[in-house]
């Protein structure tokens, strides 16, 4: 058989017509030591025939002569990329080395199959020794738990800033993506306090050692006293406090709409926002959401936290508490379009008139 790049053509085309499951292993092993051999220099002719014999392995082989052609051409940096993708696209019992050690795959490949193949192809995926941030949000898009945690648990991946707010807030009811969250480098301490509020006593211990995080004792004792701040009076005294001691943050009205607490949240919301707290009112009853989200922009509550309080605060409303997932489009779609500076203008104008909200609508602005 074969010396160096001196082979015999038409023994290895004897070995291709062979249809048996040892002459076919056998081609594999020939093939891939001519292609990939330290040392061995091939044509051009010689390495399009190696492919096409490749290729027709690829559809005729039984499964363990492409499972073995599979793991060879999985750690090739020159493998020819058609027959990666092919090799990617199989069984996931054949795919899996490619998908998780081939270099060849490119981003565009990877998303392919991750729209179209299989959670194990996903799963294979995230265990990949890097990720760029398209994959790792196609892999988050796909909306499987098992992926999404495999996926945060590998520190190589990349993940947009916008993909992990979403998870963040996510984390509010899987438990499983929040330990594989806040051991990621590029978390950050903005998004882990904001998961401070949700997270077991463990991990609240972890976010203000690894972050270095000082949240008062008392904003956290108020949250948890939240219902018995029921008292006529009681909540405003407790804002006016909480404000006094510089203690209201955008995360505190979240967590006063999520215990129920709607007359702390639009206490909180006024003085955050300077506005009058019957104009808050208007603004949770109001359909739309327009005024919240205007109001959020102004003092650059974030898009997420905005979010939740926007379908928190319909859950507040009497009658049909149910947001439609166009409501939410719509409204996320509006605090997108808002400039920040135009959202301070028109509070500030509000702070003067809180009408200038309805004579704005009668206007078509």
């Amino acid at each position: 058989m074969p010396d160096g790049h001196n082979f015999d053509i038409e023994g290895l085309l004897d070995l291709a017509r062979d249809k048996s499951v040892a002459s076919r292993t056998e081609l594999v092993q020939v093939v891939s030591d001519l292609f990939f051999g330290s040392g061995n220099v091939v044509s051009e002719r010689e390495r399009a025939l190696m492919t096409e014999i490749l290729r027709q392995l690829i559809h005729d082989a039984e499964m363990t002569v492409r499972r073995a052609l599979a793991d060879r051409l999985a750690d090739e940096a020159d493998a020819p990329a058609d027959l990666v993708a092919m090799l990617a696209n199989d069984e996931i019992e054949i795919s899996h080395p490619i998908l998780v050690r081939s270099t060849v795959l490119r981003d565009l490949d990877l998303i392919e199959i991750i729209h179209h193949r299989t959670l194990r192809h996903r799963l294979s995926i995230t265990m990949r020794a890097s990720l760029s941030e398209d994959v790792s949000a196609a892999l988050v898009e796909a909306n499987e738990e098992d992926v999404i945690k495999s996926l945060l648990e590998n520190p190589n991946a990349e993940i947009k800033r916008d993909t992990m707010e979403f998870l963040v807030e996510e984390s509010q009811q899987i438990d499983t993506y929040q330990n594989p969250l806040l051991r990621r480098e590029d978390l950050g301490p903005e998004l882990a306090k904001r998961m401070y509020w949700w997270v077991s006593a463990v991990l609240r211990n972890y976010i203000s050692e690894k972050f270095a995080i000082e949240l008062d004792s008392e904003i956290e004792a108020t949250v948890k006293a939240l219902p018995a701040t029921d008292a006529p009076g009681s909540g405003a005294r407790l804002a006016q406090r909480l404000d006094d001691g510089g203690e209201i943050s955008p995360l505190l009205p979240v967590q006063t709409l999520r215990k129920g607490e709607v007359s702390l949240f639009e206490e909180l919301f006024a003085r955050l926002t300077g506005l009058r707290k019957t104009l808050v009112r208007r603004f949770i009853f109001e359909p739309g959401g327009e005024g919240l989200a205007i109001s959020c922009r102004a003092i650059n509550i974030a898009k997420s936290e905005f979010a939740s309080i926007f379908l928190l605060s319909r859950a507040a409303r009497p009658g049909d508490k149910a947001v439609e997932s166009d409501e939410l489009t719509n409204a996320l779609n509006f605090f997108d379009r808002i400039e920040a500076g135009t959202a301070r203008k028109v509070l500030d104008r509000w702070k003067i008139d809180p009408d200038f909200l309805f004579s704005q609508r009668q206007l078509g602005r």
